[in-house]
């Protein structure tokens, strides 16, 4: 009577085991704050500092901005349900209209719900190492901006980023915003 026995259905089952190795990574990475129950503190977040040390990020040069992305306090920390969203974002599996909003939230640096000249900047920078010069990095965003945004701004919008990446079918998949920008004018 007193032990119960949750019993999942055959189709409930691979998402259970999936929630488990979640929830038993999301732990390893702070043993000494996630609980195994969350019946005394259901609001357990682990820092940024620790989530972006995770071998999926460690190399990746937008860590940190991935990270605070899915933090529902904007900062980096992560309770159990923003790293359960962020897995399912970065999957194959997610849908490209979700991999587009993250993806749009990833680059706009400045929280302004728009991608300006100086998120583009820090984009760029980011993705060569700092390797281009001055000059180089200023008429890239320039471009990008030229060619992307359709309302005339001079900064983009999710839409203009929606449009953009909808003309590059694996943006998404395989790229990043500045990469395919660059493969496209080195085209012309």
């Amino acid at each position: 009577m007193g032990n119960k026995q949750t019993i999942f259905t055959d189709e409930q089952e691979p998402y259970c085991s999936l929630l488990c190795r979640l929830h038993g990574r999301f732990h390893e990475l702070a043993p000494h704050l996630v609980p195994m129950d969350y019946t005394d503190d259901p609001d357990v977040k682990i820092p940024l500092t620790l989530i972006v040390n995770m071998p999926e990020l460690k190399e990746n040069p937008f860590r940190n901005r991935i990270v605070e992305s899915f933090s529902e306090d904007g900062l980096g920390n992560l309770s159990f349900n923003d790293f359960v969203d962020m897995f399912s974002v970065l999957s194959e599996m997610a849908p490209r209209e979700l991999k587009a909003i993250y993806a749009f939230k990833i680059y706009d640096f400045n929280v302004d719900n728009y991608i300006c000249k100086e998120d583009l900047e820090k984009t760029l920078n980011k993705l060569t190492k700092e390797e281009l010069t001055p000059e180089e990095v200023n008429l890239v965003c320039e471009k990008a901006i030229e060619e992307a945004d359709l309302d005339g701004d001079s900064k983009l919008s999710f839409a203009d980023f929606e449009n953009m990446i909808s003309r590059a079918p694996d943006f998404l998949r395989y790229r990043t915003l500045v990469t395919e920008i660059i493969d496209m004018w080195s085209q012309a």
